[in-house]
């Protein structure tokens, strides 16, 4: 069974060579990960040809119509998956920021812990409707700095009002906001949205030990 699904673009975020789409779903409030799990099996990335919308990349608050199935891979963690049907991506329209806050996690962590990654093999122990791979924090401006390592791909970190660490370090894949890094950009605004992801299990180095864990990554960045 599949329907046309209104979401609120929240991600658009480079996954390998093609993309990550994700947002809130207009008439349920959940979040939703659309994915192409019969083109991209392994891990569901949205190509090109499917996600353009008017000839171009969905934006962060685009209010988008996707026609989606019901129920999609959950690659054995995941809890939004729903895969990708035939049919045209539209844009209906834009969402004001404002409409986004009620979405935003309060809690003391970000994505189930304080560390850098959570391991799949936690994510199955948890109840599938209260797992997340996926959610959106408003952060303060001071609260949130980036960093740029010596493979020149930048890194944030988010705080709490308290000092307390929440995000350390984590991968930004945003691609606008990277290309806006590269120019020697700094966010100016006082508030950010800053949604985060959980990325697909993978080792950092032959040195690792434990299973492949899945690694936070900074998906999307609204200043208002």
């Amino acid at each position: 069974m599949s329907s046309l699904k209104k979401i609120i673009c929240l991600a658009n975020s480079y996954k390998l060579n093609e993309r990550c789409i994700a947002g809130i779903d207009l008439d349920t409030g959940k979040w939703v990960r659309p994915v192409c799990d019969r083109q991209y099996p392994e891990d569901g990335r949205v190509p090109k040809r499917i996600r353009f919308v008017e000839g171009r990349e969905p934006k962060p608050l685009d209010i988008l119509e996707i026609p989606l199935d019901n129920k999609g891979n959950d690659f054995g963690f995941e809890s939004e998956n729903l895969s990708v049907l035939k049919g045209e991506w539209k844009c209906l329209g834009q969402a004001k920021v404002e409409e986004i806050l009620q979405y935003c996690n309060n809690s003391d962590y970000i994505l189930h812990n304080s560390r850098k990654y959570v391991n799949s093999s936690y994510l199955k122990t948890v109840p599938f409707h209260r797992r997340r791979t996926i959610e959106i924090v408003k952060v303060q401006k001071q609260n949130f700095s980036v960093t740029q390592n010596e493979g020149a791909k930048f890194r944030g970190s988010i705080k709490n009002n308290h000092g307390y660490l929440l995000l350390n370090n984590a991968k930004i894949t945003d691609p606008e906001f990277i290309k806006n890094l590269e120019n020697g950009y700094s966010p100016t605004s006082n508030n950010l949205l800053v949604t985060i992801s959980l990325s697909m299990p993978y080792v950092p180095s032959q040195n690792w030990e434990g299973e492949p864990p899945c690694w936070k990554l900074i998906a999307n960045i609204i200043e208002f």
